[in-house]
């Protein structure tokens, strides 16, 4: 897909995130949004997958271990036809709906349960080691907050699969900054990411998280590298797209009212309408 397009498929991502969100009454929006044009990119242009047959042989599989931010996940994975946006939007987090607020294994097409924060990138490293032993050519992808990595067992994962060459795993750094009680710098500084995953072994690519030609372009240079693992560092920003969500770690974990929803979606639209 070219980049317009895939311009405009984020902006329809951020619209189903916020029509769930509000329609919810709960939920994370702020980093669901910074991720948006990552889950994008990755649905619409990257992985190797079949919304028609997700258990494909060989398929390229998506982790969202920032589990919180699972609605970006599903409303993609809404828009390239796994299930309908309209079930997405009007059930999530709601009782009897299989839209759960974070990602769960009954939907088809979620390859990992997620939420409890770095576990997600821990099963993600298991994943691309069984393909290798499988001889597997499906490749592996998990998006990470930049507040998950104050969890050691992120680390633990990083010094395995550099340790055996997983070339197959790519891990993507949603670094908007921000997390649940503020600023990462006050809270628990976890910058510089890119330097930490090199000193563990990793091929280190950063980017403007939000810049879909700088996306396409570094899932084309992790698939050329090889012998290891590569980190793709997105700086983003928290809420992105939507005004007064943007760079607030208030917008964390909250819903927005029917007047915000109104604004946001009018907001997304316009910019959808300007591509």
């Amino acid at each position: 897909m070219d980049t317009r397009e895939l311009k405009k498929a984020a902006a329809d991502v951020r619209i189903g995130v916020i029509k769930a969100l509000h329609n919810a009454g709960s939920g994370h929006p702020g980093g669901s949004l910074s991720a948006s044009d990552i889950v994008t990119a990755l649905y619409f242009d990257e992985m190797n997958i079949d919304p028609k047959n997700p258990g494909l042989k060989g398929r390229d599989k998506c982790v969202f271990s920032k589990g919180h931010a699972g609605p970006a996940q599903l409303s993609a994975m809404a828009l390239r036809g796994y299930f309908s946006m309209d079930e997405f939007t009007e059930t999530l987090r709601k009782i009897g709906s299989r839209f759960q607020g974070h990602p769960n294994m009954k939907i088809p097409g979620i390859e990992m349960a997620t939420g409890s924060l770095g576990q997600g990138f821990s099963a993600a490293a298991g994943m691309a080691m069984a393909n290798k032993l499988d001889n597997d050519p499906g490749r592996i992808y998990a998006v990470l907050g930049d507040g998950e990595l104050q969890e050691g067992l992120i680390w633990e994962a990083a010094m395995s699969s550099s340790h055996y060459g997983l070339d197959n795993l790519v891990a993507i750094v949603d670094h908007n900054g921000l997390q649940i009680d503020g600023r990462n710098d006050d809270v628990m500084k976890v910058s510089p990411v890119g330097a930490k995953f090199s000193g563990f072994g990793w091929n280190v690519i950063e980017i403007d998280g939000h810049d879909m030609d700088q996306i396409k372009d570094a899932f084309a240079k992790a698939r050329q590298c090889k012998g290891r693992p590569t980190v793709i560092v997105a700086e983003t920003v928290k809420g992105k797209g939507v005004s007064f969500m943007e760079d607030q770690a208030g917008w964390h974990g909250k819903a927005p009212n029917d007047e915000q929803t109104q604004q946001a979606l009018e907001e997304l639209e316009a910019a959808k309408a300007a591509l």
